[in-house]
């Protein structure tokens, strides 16, 4: 990374931090023109890479902040991205980078189903084409007022339908995670409007797809990860028993270099697979990425409930929103377990 982007990047950290403090709607996640960090300057955006929204996305990690964006911006953006261009594409694009547009990818978030897990075909009797197929948990479902749905149209071949949210049926899905929304989506028969049936423009977009969605959920919990361990070592620099900061005890000590170490790698693992994005080495960077800071994340969440006592457990603290967020990346676009797995096939293979 140059300087200068490492400066502009800083810069933005900065401002995202500051209006994530003062709970930013969507209208002024738009207005600070981060759904238009990586969109080209043609449709309105700033023309840059996934690497600036990777900055965002780990900033709402670090403050736990609730809202679509890392489902607009790794997913939806993502997949527009890989679209063949068209003026129905073009057109999305531009409401989305304006704010006058919310739409989510219905991929389901537990990593398994994809363009299979809905179908367009022809209607009876010449009645156009219908789509029909379920996910049973997408992230920001309820939040979209636009969904690009994968799916396989007659001959087979992977798609992307867009869809009015309200023609779609979407049922909330209660987790315990309180900043996060999923839910599920179900169309019965859909009419496609015409131009809605949009083709990939390179043959491993759904795979690539998949991958940024691990990579947005990484970055998310590296984000909240360093907030844990920050909060940590400030308690711990305060807080006092038998006479002096619990922060001078060899035992929270090592606990807190434990977190660093676990944070520290979490880090560089993250960087490399935002760096690789669409590229040769995505896959495995993402799945290295997506296994290691999730479950780190879980773990130093857990550690600073432990190292703040009692008042970890209280609402005074929000230790606890954090190890909820942090469990249920875990399990978001793929567990651990499951990107490991991954890997392991890779290097067999090798």
């Amino acid at each position: 990374m140059t300087a200068d982007l490492s400066e502009f990047h800083d810069e933005l950290r900065a401002s995202a931090s500051g209006l994530l403090a003062r709970r930013a709607d969507w209208r002024a996640v738009a207005a600070a023109g981060w759904t238009g960090l990586e969109v080209p300057a043609a449709f309105g955006g700033a023309g840059g890479t996934f690497a600036e929204a990777a900055v965002v996305l780990r900033e709402i990690g670090r403050a736990a902040a609730p809202g679509p964006y890392p489902s607009v911006a790794a997913l939806a953006i993502g997949a527009l991205g890989l679209l063949r261009p068209g003026p129905a594409r073009d057109g999305l694009f531009r409401e989305t980078v304006a704010g006058t547009a919310v739409p989510v990818v219905a991929m389901d978030a537990d990593g398994i189903a994809g363009a299979e897990a809905f179908r367009v075909a022809d209607g009876p009797r010449g009645g156009g084409p219908r789509l029909d197929g379920s996910a049973g948990f997408v992230l920001d479902a309820a939040a979209a007022d636009r969904v690009l749905v994968p799916a396989l149209d007659p001959d087979g071949r992977a798609v992307v339908v867009d869809v009015a949210a309200a023609d779609l049926g979407i049922e909330d899905r209660p987790v315990l995670d309180a900043t996060r929304s999923l839910g599920r989506v179900t169309a019965d028969g859909v009419a496609v409007r015409p131009g809605a049936v949009h083709r990939y423009r390179v043959p491993d977009a759904p795979r690539r797809l998949r991958d940024r969605a691990a990579v947005a959920v990484a970055c998310d919990s590296l984000g909240l990860a360093e907030a844990m361990l920050d909060a940590t070592v400030a308690h711990a620099g305060v807080r006092c028993q038998f006479g002096r900061p619990i922060g001078s005890f060899q035992a929270v000590k090592h606990a807190c270099a434990d977190m660093l170490v676990r944070v520290s790698v979490a880090r560089e693992l993250v960087a490399a697979a935002v760096a690789a994005d669409g590229g040769p080495d995505a896959a495995v960077t993402a799945a290295m990425a997506k296994s290691y800071a999730c479950a780190a994340a879980v773990e130093v969440a857990g550690k600073a409930m432990q190292l703040h006592g009692g008042m970890g457990y209280t609402w005074e603290s929000g230790v606890h929103v954090y190890l909820k967020r942090a469990a249920l990346n875990r399990s978001l676009f793929g567990t651990p377990a499951r990107h490991r797995a991954r890997l392991a096939e890779r290097y067999a293979r090798a």
